[in-house]
């Protein structure tokens, strides 16, 4: 027996202590790690009474404490330790009410208990709403700054992907795939380098040897024709060569073997290789997909028409013709009742077969009107087409198209007897009744129309034909009888009246030219569902609108009705007055105004009107007799007086308007008259009694500036220039806010002590009037005559700062510039101010020098047309048509400056106001100033040169 093995002696490694920083399973990569289990739980357990049987049946006593078990010694001094303390350091401690949390718990939860806490929950729940709109817009704030400095990647992306609904279709198409570009998918591929064995270069060489016979087998056919056997050539010079080579045999086959010359059109051959459809791989193979589909659906629902019409089309964007045809054809004969199918087969038939298809196609659906179209259309001269039409007319009588082509086929005979055999086919159709009423008579329209009426009672367009009918006739006095009969007629129907059709009824007879149509359809519907408080305003937007849209019977015809209930309005007077003047005659004018002093006799602004129409048509005594029936109206009228007296003065009657002027400062005028007075001596030439006048003027009115200013020219035409100092001090004295008397004033004192005490007028007079921009302006124009261009860049700059949205400084600064500088201060003057005339204006000048004609024209008739006022821009704008423009641009730039009459503008009034030019119409002002300016640039280009 073999003796049994001794067992191993085990190390009591377990049981031992091991070694220090041991971790065990470390060296195999095995580290421990820690669970739930091992800390506990995450909160606390909560305190639960004691449910031991020692603590429910036995008593309290120095023996039953805890869980039967007594106290140990080491237990009862800590018990007495915490005694003396006052409470127990084991105890829970709560984070709010700290070691006292639980003094009261054993005390009894009561009502007042419960009363308290509900007050002091009521009180925090007070307090904390009083902060709680504070502290919540704080946390928004707060919330929304981290939003701004750390916004989210879709936040930074949104405006761009706003964007991109304006990408096309082709444009996502180009963008290219992103790919996969990560290291993790690009391995590394192992390449070997072998040497190229010498089959292969055999191979190369011979495919590269040019061959000058052809192959016996391609000879047999004319060299055209490439055996299947041979090896495919891949080198693409071969390729070219061989193309040029079947090209030439291919042109060589098609020449004329007697002439030798070609009778092939070389363009056109070349038209036909460009139209050849070259189709990709992927369009090839989603049309066999769209050709399964659509062979699925006309064998499962053969009788889907619009199966049949997609596989056709599908066939025919493959370029396959003769395909397409046949399977509309197989459609026709599976669908031979729908008349898509027969029209799609003519599309795409030819015109040879056309004919035939649509005529197979009306035979198996006579009642087809498109069929009947279609063929009619097929045909090339009326006749068959008139013929066809008539054809299909007798299987479709009652149908209105039909007979409407038809009838636009005929001559005027033929076509009154088509259209009474179409009304009686199709007696609900108010077209072909009123077409024939237009054809016929005006007895038989009359039957015509009567007849339509039987038929249609509810359509008004058959009683406004009727209407115009009798006005065509002459008969105007029926209109407004037929009209009005019309309207009751069609309520008594039920129709509701709508005003706002009625009123493009209106317009539409307007432009037909029936006006008492169109002034019968306004009196009888206008008043229709309008409030009768909403009456005025209304009826003066429509005809407003009426007159935008070019209506302008209609808006006449509104104004008449309302100044019938009106009488006394005096704004819808003017308005109806604007309207004569714009597009009436000077008579038809004359009569309305008369008529409106009639009803309102203490209307000065109509008596002016209409004696001012009266002064430009020439006729100066009824200008006169007019004003003279408004002062027997308006006795007092201080406008009167001073319209008289304009036009005495005007018609050079300086006499006769002394006169009228002693008479108004007679009967205690106003400041105007006393100022008109001093105008007429100094033109005159009285200087004794202008200054009198002033003088008086001045005791009477003394702050009123005008007078001071008036004053202070005559002392400065007259060379007492101490004196004019004087006045205009005083003036501003009495006026300290007249903005003309302190530059008046800072102009003499340049003229008399230099620049330093204008420099002190004006400053003094910013100090008064802080954010003037005209006081700036003075300013910077003053330090500038004297070449003082830095100071004058200074003050500018304080002057955009004080007004920044100053049209006339931005104007100022942009021409202060230099010229490369000027498109930047023109950009920040736009934003600034984009609507003032000054900049626009400025902005045209710039173009004008750039030679850029028609932005500089826009930019011109913009200002022009926002301020028509201001002469300065309308000289601008004429000196540039005179330079850039033709005579008819010219013409119309002047024509509108007339009918503007600008009465502002520094070159302007200048001109206009000299005593020379008193008495200038508006056109010779114009060329004067035009002429003034050229002569101050000119000056300006030398002082630079």
């Amino acid at each position: 027996m073999q003796a049994p093995v001794p067992p191993k002696t085990r190390l009591d490694f377990l049981s031992s202590k091991p070694p220090p920083n041991y971790v065990a399973g470390l060296g195999r990569g095995a580290t421990g790690f820690t669970t739930r289990s091992d800390i506990g739980p995450a909160r606390a357990a909560p305190d639960l009474p004691d449910r031991s049987a020692s603590a429910i049946g036995a008593p309290a006593g120095p023996s039953g404490v805890g869980r039967g078990r007594g106290k140990g010694p080491g237990e009862e001094d800590e018990e007495e330790e915490n005694e003396e303390k006052g409470y127990d350091e084991n105890q829970k401690f709560d984070e709010f009410e700290g070691n006292d949390a639980g003094l009261f718990a054993s005390a009894e939860y009561d009502d007042e208990d419960k009363e308290a806490d509900a007050v002091w929950e009521a009180i925090d729940k007070r307090m904390d709403s009083r902060r709680k709109d504070r502290r919540e817009a704080r946390l928004k704030e707060e919330i929304e700054k981290y939003r701004a400095s750390n916004p989210k990647i879709t936040e930074q992306f949104a405006e761009l992907k706003r964007k991109l609904y304006t990408l096309s279709a082709d444009e996502w198409d180009s963008i290219p795939e992103i790919g996969d570009y990560s290291l993790r998918n690009k391995k590394k591929r192992f390449e070997s380098f072998v040497p190229v064995p010498d089959t292969l270069l055999e191979k190369a060489r011979q495919e590269k040897e040019h061959v000058s016979a052809l192959d016996p087998k391609s000879r047999a056919v004319g060299g055209t024709e490439t055996p299947w056997a041979q090896t495919p050539v891949t080198d693409l010079t071969a390729v070219g060569e061989g193309r040029g080579t079947v090209l030439s045999l291919k042109l060589d086959r098609l020449s004329d073997s007697v002439s030798g010359l070609t009778v092939v059109d070389p363009k056109g051959y070349l038209t036909d290789l460009k139209s050849m459809k070259i189709t990709s791989d992927a369009e090839v193979s989603d049309i066999n997909k769209a050709r399964l589909l659509l062979k699925s659906v006309t064998q499962t629902n053969p009788k889907h028409p619009h199966g049949w019409i997609a596989a056709a089309r599908l066939e025919e964007v493959a370029g396959k013709i003769p395909a397409a045809q046949q399977m509309i054809k197989k459609g026709c004969e599976e669908c031979p009742k729908s008349e898509d199918v027969w029209l799609e087969a003519c599309r795409l038939a030819s015109h040879v077969d056309a004919k035939a298809v649509i005529a197979r196609g009306v035979k198996a659906i006579p009642n087809s009107v498109k069929l009947w179209m279609q063929a009619a259309k097929l045909e090339q001269d009326d006749a068959n087409k008139s013929r066809v039409l008539r054809k299909g007319l007798e299987n479709i009588p009652d149908s209105v198209r039909l007979w409407k082509a038809v009838v636009e086929l005929a001559n005027e005979e033929d076509a009154r007897l088509l259209l009474q055999r179409a009304v009686e086919c199709c007696p609900l159709h108010v077209e072909l009744w009123l077409a024939l009423a237009r054809l016929e008579t005006y007895e038989n329209a009359k039957k015509v129309l009567n007849k339509a009426r039987e038929k249609l009672s509810k359509e008004p367009s058959i009683w406004i034909t009727a209407a115009k009918l009798e006005e065509a006739n002459g008969n105007t006095a029926m209109v407004g009888k037929i009209i009005e009969r019309g309207i009751r007629a069609l309520q008594r129907e039920g129709l509701e009246i709508d005003r706002e059709v009625w009123m493009k009824e209106a317009e539409a007879a307007e432009r037909a030219g029936s006006i008492a149509t169109c002034q019968a359809i306004i009196h009888n519907t206008i008043e229709v569902g309008v409030e009768e408080e909403d009456r005025k305003r209304t009826w003066v937007a429509d005809a407003e609108e009426c007159k935008k849209r070019g209506s302008i019977e209609t808006g006449r015809a509104i104004y008449s009705h309302a100044l019938t209930v009106f009488l006394t309005k005096k704004s819808i007077w003017l308005k109806a007055a604007q309207l004569e003047k714009s597009h009436g005659t000077r008579e038809s004018l004359d009569a309305l105004l008369r008529k409106a002093v009639t009803y309102i006799p203490h209307a000065e602004v109509l008596w002016l009107m209409g004696a001012k129409e009266k002064w430009l048509a020439g006729d100066v005594p009824a200008a006169r007799a007019i004003l003279q029936e408004a002062y027997a109206a308006i006795p007092n009228s201080e406008e009167i007086w001073l319209a008289a007296f304009k036009l005495e003065f005007e018609n050079h009657e300086p006499e006769r308007a002394r006169m009228l002027l002693a008479k108004a400062r007679e009967r205690g005028g106003t400041e105007r008259v006393w100022m008109k007075s001093a105008i007429v001596e100094r033109e005159l030439g009285n200087t004794s009694e202008e200054r009198r006048l002033l003088d008086e003027g001045l005791k009477l009115f003394p702050s009123f500036f005008k007078l001071w200013l008036m004053l202070g020219q005559l002392e400065e035409r007259l060379g007492n220039l101490e004196q004019a100092k004087e006045t205009y001090e005083l003036g501003l004295k009495h006026c300290p806010n007249s903005i003309p008397l302190w530059l008046s004033l800072a102009n003499l004192e340049e003229k008399v002590n230099g620049l330093s005490k204008a420099r002190a007028v004006l400053t003094m007079a910013r100090k008064k009037k802080p954010q003037n921009p005209e006081l700036w302006l003075a300013a910077v124009r003053a330090e500038s005559r004297h070449g003082h261009k830095k100071e004058a860049d200074i003050l500018m700059a304080k002057a955009l700062q004080e007004c920044p949205t100053s049209g006339i400084l931005w104007a100022a600064s942009i021409e202060m510039v230099p010229r490369p500088q000027r498109k930047t201060k023109s950009m920040d003057a736009f934003k600034r101010c984009s609507d003032n005339p000054h900049v626009l204006a400025a902005v045209g000048k710039l173009f004008w020098h750039d030679r850029k004609v028609d932005k500089a024209r826009s930019w011109f008739n913009r200002a022009v047309t926002l301020a028509p006022d201001i002469g300065d821009f309308w000289v601008l704008y004429y000196k540039f048509e005179l330079q850039h423009g033709t005579e008819d641009m010219q013409r119309d730039v002047l024509s509108r400056c007339i009918a503007a009459e600008p009465k502002h503008g520094e070159k302007w009034q200048s001109i206009s106001k000299a005593v020379e030019n008193s008495h200038l119409p508006t056109e010779s002002i114009l060329k004067k100033v035009v002429v003034a300016v050229g002569k101050e640039e000119h000056l300006a280009d030398n002082g630079k040169n």
